[in-house]
């Protein structure tokens, strides 16, 4: 299993920006030098209350200056809001600086809010997605290119800089909506799995119908599925259940309040179920919150769990968030990246 950790650069309360930079930073250097397999880098806009990562590409390439062994990932580079050839030179940019570690996650993100703000349609966002994806796979792939679609027509282009990794760094795409893991199954990408949103026990079914569309598009392999989840690990089950309470109950909260008021948005479909989502997660209990949204425990329990979900879902890796609501002493986070890396991984490896 690939074992990675999923930041979102917090900003705690009363720390300036430097303070959120320094201490992030501080993580990831420990990551690397603990043998962690990727750092993987959340997209959040206008959410100085919780995060100064705005600019994923920008932190990968300054991440990739400071380590040389782990893989660099974003998870998801919000693709409705970019511009294909920008975002292919870009991706391409920060490849070349870390020498072929890059995985490109993308998405289109659950919030709507971000697209207002944007002034982006999020009734356009997967029309938009689907038409960015294709531009900058051709622009990795094809010497020349010219291309005519709904939001964007280019003549002539030619990429510069190109990729390290070929054809393209490795693509995952987010998949939260049931449609989405059979789309993603066809057209023969990773996808990451969350459990912030939904239930873990809710996520078989759709694993299974993405790895039946991928064997029915006649792709090698199953098809990869990754996980991302927050994770809190600790010296006793007493302190990993109570010390993380706090802060993934705030996180669930503000995200169920965000998802609920995007219920109405256009471009929200029934098929989400983002009302009744919303709901359950602004009025659930921390014990289920344990049972079917976390990973938590000692070593010995978050391998057992672990290995729980691996032979359930057929995993591939994990993302793991460490710090879910970002209340959770930066101190504390390290201990539970040190656990992560020296007793957990290594019983997957």
């Amino acid at each position: 299993m690939e074992f990675g950790m999923f930041h979102e650069f917090q900003q705690p309360p009363g720390a300036t920006a430097a303070e959120a930079f320094r201490q992030s930073f501080a993580q990831v250097d420990a990551a690397e030098r603990l043998g962690l397999d990727a750092m993987w880098l959340a997209e959040l806009h206008f959410a100085p209350e919780r995060s100064v990562l705005a600019s994923p590409l920008i932190l990968a390439a300054a991440i990739a200056e400071r380590t040389r062994r782990m893989k660099i990932g974003t998870a998801v580079q919000v693709l409705p809001l970019c511009h294909p050839l920008r975002l292919a030179e870009e991706v391409a940019t920060v490849d070349q600086l870390s020498e072929g570690r890059l995985i490109f996650g993308v998405g289109r993100s659950g919030f709507a809010h971000t697209y207002a703000t944007y002034g982006v349609d999020y009734g356009e966002s997967r029309e938009r997605f689907a038409e960015t994806l294709a531009i900058v796979k051709r622009a990795f792939t094809e010497e020349r290119f010219s291309h005519k679609g709904k939001y964007f027509s280019y003549e002539n282009v030619r990429l510069a800089p190109r990729p390290v990794q070929k054809p393209w760094p490795e693509i995952r795409v987010a998949a939260a909506s049931p449609d989405t893991y059979e789309e993603m199954g066809t057209l023969g990408h990773p996808i990451f799995i969350a459990a912030r949103t939904g239930d873990l026990s809710e996520l078989a079914p759709h694993v299974k119908n993405y790895r039946s569309a991928w064997a029915r598009a006649g792709h090698a392999g199953r098809g990869e599925v990754y996980l991302r989840v927050p994770v809190y690990v600790a010296a006793t089950e007493k302190a990993a259940r109570e010390e993380p309470r706090e802060s993934i109950m705030h996180l669930l909260r503000y995200i169920g309040d965000r998802l609920a008021a995007s219920a109405t948005a256009s471009g929200a479909r029934a098929i989400e179920n983002r009302a009744a989502r919303g709901a359950k997660m602004q009025s659930i209990e921390y014990d289920d919150v344990l049972r079917e949204r976390m990973i938590v425990g000692t070593p010995a329990s978050v391998i057992d769990r672990l290995q729980e979900l691996r032979d359930e879902l057929g995993l591939d890796g994990i993302l793991a968030e460490l710090n879910p609501g970002s209340l959770i002493p930066h101190e504390r986070v390290m201990t539970a990246l040190q656990f992560l890396c020296e007793e957990v991984m290594p019983r997957f490896k």
